[in-house]
């Protein structure tokens, strides 16, 4: 597998991942199987590549989370990639129910592309709080076989305001792990990658490459 993207994601080529993203998921909650993927497609995305797409209720107040799936790791080309977790991000997030047709309407679908996540080597758990970078990194903890991750997006939105420290925590947590398990450095590897964001602004509305903390 590739080890690192070296293909740019442009916005024009964005738009056609969250478009093939839209259509590929709308395609199986109504004929339940994916949608036939495009030569034109498959040749634009033909590297691997690591992505996650969330799927977000439109206008909703607090936290508008409708699902979110992606591969951390560049398994398979990209448009493969999508294709696999645009529909189980619609109905595979086991914490939410199974998205229905007539729910697309209210979805905003964002796609993230990817970098390969990198080790972050410290000899120092207080390390971590300047090696990290809010805005830019995603993170990833790992510990005995527990495993949990944030995209880069989560610590600024919806008003979040994280900082370091509690971007670490938070990505314990959904490790499974307790609050503080990144200052132990013997048994926890945290990772870090980048990711760049497309969305729509509006359910099948203009879409823009998102730029974090707007």
């Amino acid at each position: 597998m590739d080890t690192e993207i070296t293909h740019e994601i442009t916005l024009e080529t964005g738009k056609t991942l969250i478009e093939f993203a839209r259509q590929n998921i709308e395609h199986y909650l109504t004929h339940g199987k994916a949608l036939p993927v495009p030569t034109e497609i498959k040749e634009k995305f033909a590297h691997n590549s690591g992505a996650f797409v969330t799927l977000s209720v439109y206008e909703k107040k607090g936290n508008p989370l409708r699902g979110c799936i992606g591969y951390i790791l560049p398994y398979y080309p990209l448009w493969d990639t999508v294709s696999k977790v645009s529909i189980a991000a619609a109905v595979d997030d086991p914490r939410f129910p199974a998205v229905k047709s007539q729910d697309m309407d209210r979805i905003i679908v964002e796609v993230s592309v990817l970098t390969v996540p990198k080790q972050i080597v410290v000899s120092t758990s207080e390390e971590y709080l300047s090696k990290i970078q809010i805005g830019r990194d995603g993170l990833i903890v790992s510990q005995e076989g527990r495993q949990g991750l944030l995209l880069p997006q989560v610590p600024v939105e919806h008003d979040r305001n994280w900082d370091v420290q509690t971007f670490l925590e938070h990505t314990c947590e959904k490790a499974w792990l307790p609050r503080n398990a990144w200052k132990d450095l013997k048994s926890t590897k945290i990772e870090n990658f980048t990711a760049t964001i497309f969305e729509e602004k509006s359910p099948r509305g203009e879409i823009r490459q998102k730029e974090i903390g707007e």
